[in-house]
């Protein structure tokens, strides 16, 4: 996997459906920041098929995937958001989230029956999706003067940084995110210039 500040996630929201004895299972999987965006995700899912027995779901969050949760929905305990979250983890993918929709059909499925289909419709739904590698990202801001403002410049060009927000005045302002694992370098060539004093965000 590389250093720790490089995960795998989706590129793209996707979407499958899988059907089983009746019941039909529409899994949504997404990529997301925070555990905030995945629960708003969740909600979302939960608001337009409101009609639905059992929204479940999980989701994984971080390069390590230390963070994450699972919510079984009324299902019973670990036939749902486990095996949901088992497939996000078997696909070695983080900062996702999986929710899937069951419509009941009638038929029981039983206590292994419904794993196998709550771990199916998740796999499908990451396999409709396109997994693509990323990395953690630190946000640093620099105030400088304005005559420091070309070496400023350089440096941060020669980097991948990315801009957020710039503001030049007297005293110049800049935003920027890198790859947590360049951040440091980058800090150590910016506050080599006179005038530019540093502020670290996460």
């Amino acid at each position: 996997m590389g250093t720790v500040s490089e995960y795998r996630t989706l590129a793209a929201p996707s979407e499958a459906v899988f059907r089983e004895k009746m019941s039909k299972f529409i899994a949504f999987a997404s990529p997301v920041q925070s555990a905030d965006e995945a629960k708003a995700f969740v909600s979302r899912i939960a608001n337009e098929y409101h009609d639905a027995r059992h929204v479940c779901w999980a989701y994984q969050l971080g390069a390590d995937g230390k963070e994450y949760q699972s919510n079984d929905n009324g299902e019973p305990s670990g036939t749902a958001g486990k095996p949901i979250l088992g497939q996000i983890r078997s696909a070695e993918i983080t900062n996702t989230v999986i929710a899937v929709v069951r419509y009941f059909g009638g038929i029981k499925l039983g206590t292994s029956g419904l794993i196998a289909a709550y771990r199916e419709a998740a796999r499908l739904a990451i396999e409709a999706g396109e997994i693509i590698t990323m990395y953690e990202q630190r946000q640093i801001e620099i105030t400088f003067a304005y005559q420091a403002m070309n070496d400023v410049m350089r440096i941060v060009k020669a980097s991948e940084a990315k801009v957020l927000s710039q503001e030049f005045d007297n005293t110049c302002c800049m935003l920027f995110s890198i790859r947590t694992d360049h951040a440091d370098t980058l800090s150590a060539r910016l506050t080599a210039i006179d005038s530019v004093s540093l502020h670290s965000h996460g």
